[in-house]
């Protein structure tokens, strides 16, 4: 059974980063990923610094061949267990192999659970969108739908709403906006619609074109704003006595600003500890946990060998 020093579970934006930093530091990092990334339906990356607009895979592609450079190794699978503690090291078993580490980089991502609304699988990503920091400028001027779905949908309202004054908020779940709010879209000069979504017209290419609306109308559109439910990708997390923590926006693994968690020797980075991070913020969660991971195994190895010297004396 080969033995690494760090295992890093997910090799997205978080996970190459963490690996980079680790292998730049001649440790012995295995990344195990499953290829099934958050952001494989968006055509294009914003907010990198020095590539923007960049295709989400041509930055992971190139990510990868940074950390195989630095020696870093990969493998494609799912990972049925993890076992172990920081004392004993970790075991980590797939369905046709086994490794043992030192430490856990828990990079694994979130996945985004949508109301169930006719079309709005088919549209999420290119017209049906939910941030706009990373698909705002893409949908500057045009007209914008904000469904009302959660406590996160007036807080959308209000930030679609510096890039184009054609929105309108479908309160297509009415208990979640609040009086207060319903006076906060008035003062936007936002236009509620007080009517639940049935069904999105949306063609081959996922691009939006109307919606239909209980009270039997058709409400022209170009694109869809929605508040997904965001759920970490922590089986792993939870299988070793960990436990979630959870916000307005969904579930998360709590960790330090160094990616320690709450279980000794097991690390969390990007969007599995912080549901908002975006590509830049995640790569830098990334690579703090790999810099922290390394100067731990430092000090641990430094302090192995003070304790034999002490005995020999």
């Amino acid at each position: 059974m080969e033995n690494f020093d760090v295992v890093i579970v997910g090799g997205g934006s978080a996970g190459l980063a963490a690996s980079i930093a680790l292998g730049r530091s001649r440790r012995k990092v295995l990344v195990v990923d499953e290829g099934n990334p958050r952001n494989a339906v968006s055509a294009h990356a914003h907010n990198v610094l020095g590539h923007e607009g960049i295709s989400p895979k041509d930055l992971i592609a190139l990510g990868h061949a940074e950390a195989v450079n630095y020696g870093v190794e990969f493998v494609s699978a799912h990972i049925e267990s993890v076992q172990g503690s920081i004392e004993e090291g970790f075991k980590i078993s797939t369905p046709s192999s086994q490794w043992t580490a030192r430490r856990i980089v828990l990079a694994t991502g979130a996945r985004d659970i949508l109301p169930e609304i006719p079309g709005l699988q088919q549209a999420w990503g290119v017209s049906a969108l939910h941030c706009p920091y990373c698909h705002g400028w893409e949908v500057r001027d045009q007209q914008i739908a904000i469904l009302g779905v959660s406590e996160m949908s007036t807080h959308q309202a209000l930030l679609f709403s510096q890039l184009s004054d054609k929105v309108t908020f479908v309160n297509h779940t009415p208990e979640k906006l609040s009086a207060e709010n319903r006076e906060l879209l008035t003062a936007l000069g936002i236009e509620v619609i007080d009517s639940s979504v049935t069904g999105l017209a949306v063609n081959d290419s996922g691009q939006v074109s109307s919606l239909s609306l209980e009270n039997g109308t058709d409400f022209e559109v170009q694109a869809v704003v929605v508040a997904s439910q965001v759920t970490a990708n922590a089986s792993i997390y939870l299988e070793l006595g960990g436990e979630l923590s959870e916000n307005p926006m969904g579930t998360f693994i709590s960790a330090e600003q160094t990616g320690a968690t709450g279980i000794p020797g097991i690390y969390a980075a990007g969007n599995v500890a912080s549901i908002g991070a975006m590509i830049g913020a995640s790569a830098a969660a990334g690579t703090m946990a790999g810099a922290f991971i390394n100067a731990e195994l430092a000090m641990e190895t430094v302090k192995k060998k003070m304790g034999q010297n002490e005995v020999q004396a």
